[in-house]
């Protein structure tokens, strides 16, 4: 009996989801480096990331540490907390879901106080590399394909020195390298500190607007690991937000990635790509404000075709207060306020989402949302608490593509924790063939929910692999004899401070017809295969398809 099977003994065949960090290995937890001082700092992070570090077909995990507050953030000693953690997923080894902590053998040495974290092949030489945001400077580190990291961030010269959050790399200019949008959150530092108090009186953390907005970064990848800070030239230093989520994706279909900004109470920015600059356009795009014109305080993104019409549409999580936000894309890039109508408001007013993602649970062919809570103010029925703001996650399942009802409460016990949650990665971790879900804690242990409800339905899984360009950004069509076309979009990026999964998992339902799959690469570039055998996943080659 392998071990993720004795698990499902243990707690039983009624839960459609079980959380099973600590069963597998995965023990990590989260410090924030909280001293009594509420430093608006402590409560952001931590994000985390799943990711073949060694190309042996399983996820990894990493994790983003903080350390205690105040201290030297830019050379603080090793010696004096974790540092961020590498788990190595024995799967393919051993054929059981087992993690090892890999940290000190990889080399990395990210001592930092983390924040977020994002992936890329930044060198184009096969493996994923990673790259770390922190407060403080930012490390890009190189997969050497041994096993190991190396620190290139002096040579990269991506090591930005801000308050980032969430970064996204993606193709801006066409070249064919990965080049890097960071988002960073507010000029905070120890120094201009601020007390702010609670409706009820006691000290509270500061919103985004007693402190100045950050500019965020844009690095253009010149090759060779070595990146250019081409922010002005690129135009998007016009403007500042308190950003902390960040999406790329196609919005207008000109087939140039655009960029997609959370930022927290202040207008979220869609920046167009004209092919040498950005151009900001949320305003006008109907994307930067709620259907009332008012800013929201937006964390997490993510970005999906929802509906199957071949554009990308955008969700976002607020504070409580506000709802979550879904805006419909037209497909020219312009976008409107269905909250309300997809059910997706009410629901949220008590909640402060951060971490988010369309994943299809129950493989049924629509993309259901998960959503991560945790307050960013003291929650009064908790005041007493030491870190009082707590709040349960929440599950969506998908009636229509535009259409949701709320299943938090069938979803098991893993859904009936009250914590502090952060960032959340998707992926399927174990191989079986459906979304399971990462998830990280401030000042709390990570947890990984293992999902029990896919494998009732079909599915087929697609490894991407690129050769002259690469995979972010392709878009993914499957249809099936009898079926609606299902798209999907490959990316890693999108949720709050963390990276998903690069593979695609497209749920077919009980349809069990071989599959017949388009890939657009970024470049433009059409494959077709076609009788893919579904249940398994297949790794689809760069020019290795049916050419038009």
């Amino acid at each position: 009996m392998t071990l993720v099977w004795f698990l499902l003994w243990v707690v039983g065949d009624n839960d459609p989801w079980i959380e099973s960090a600590n069963h597998v290995g995965l023990k990590f937890v989260h410090q924030n480096g909280m001293t009594g001082q509420f430093y608006i700092l402590e409560e952001m992070g931590p994000g985390c990331a799943l990711i073949d570090i060694d190309n042996d077909g399983d996820l990894d995990v990493y994790f983003v540490q903080g350390h205690r507050l105040p201290g030297n953030l830019t050379h603080p000693s090793s010696e004096t907390h974790q540092g961020d953690q590498l788990y190595k997923n024995l799967l393919v080894e051993t054929g059981q879901l087992q993690f090892t902590n890999i940290t000190d053998a990889s080399g990395i040495k990210a001592f930092g106080y983390g924040i977020g974290v994002a992936q890329a092949d930044v060198d184009r030489d096969g493996w994923t590399d990673i790259y770390t945001i922190n407060y403080g400077p930012n490390q890009l580190w190189r997969n050497k394909g041994n096993g190991q990291f190396e620190d290139i961030t002096a040579l990269s010269q991506t090591g930005d020195p801000g308050f980032g959050v969430s970064a996204s790399f993606f193709d801006a200019d066409g070249d064919g390298f990965l080049d890097l949008y960071v988002a960073n959150y507010v000029q905070f530092t120890f120094e201009n500190h601020k007390i702010c108090l609670s409706p009820f009186g006691v000290q509270d953390y500061c919103g985004p607007n007693s402190y100045e907005d950050a500019p965020d970064v844009f690095f253009l990848n010149k090759g060779q690991g070595k990146f250019d800070n081409a922010t002005k030239t690129w135009k998007l230093d016009g403007q500042r937000g308190s950003g902390l989520g960040v999406i790329a994706a196609d919005f207008n279909d000109d087939h140039k990635t655009d960029i997609y900004v959370a930022n927290d109470a202040d207008p979220n920015f869609l920046w167009i790509n004209r092919g040498d600059r950005f151009e900001e356009d949320g305003i006008m795009a109907g994307c930067a404000l709620n259907i009332n014109g008012a800013t929201e305080a937006s964390m997490g993104v993510q970005a999906a075709d929802i509906d199957g019409d071949g554009d990308q549409d955008i969700f976002m999580t607020h504070l409580n207060g506000e709802t979550n936000t879904l805006y419909r894309n037209d497909g020219n890039g312009l976008f409107s306020d269905v909250t309300l109508a997809a059910a997706l408001g009410a629901s949220s007013l008590d909640k402060t989402g951060f971490g988010t993602g369309w994943l299809d649970y129950d493989n049924d062919g629509l993309l259901d949302l998960f959503v991560a809570n945790g307050a960013v103010h003291i929650l009064e029925h908790l005041k007493h608490e030491p870190f009082p703001l707590h709040q349960t996650n929440q599950l969506y399942r998908a009636i229509t593509p535009w259409r949701f009802e709320e299943v938090t409460a069938s979803a098991g016990a893993a859904f009936k924790q009250s914590e502090v949650s952060r960032g959340a990665a998707f992926g399927d971790i174990d191989n079986d063939g459906d979304t399971d879900i990462l998830l990280v804690n401030n000042n709390g242990p990570a947890r990984l929910l293992i999902n029990r409800v896919g494998h009732n339905a079909n599915w087929l899984g697609i490894q991407l692999k690129a050769g002259p360009s690469h995979c972010e950004g392709a878009l993914i069509t499957v249809s099936q004899k009898d079926s609606t076309m299902k798209r999907r979009r490959s990316s890693t990026d999108g949720s709050f401070a963390s990276s998903n999964d690069a593979r695609i998992l497209v749920g077919l339902g009980q349809n069990h017809a071989p599959c017949q799959v388009e890939v657009k690469w970024p470049n433009g570039e059409v494959d077709t295969w076609s009788n893919l055998v579904t249940g398994t996943y297949h790794t689809l080659v760069f020019g290795k398809g049916k050419r038009p």
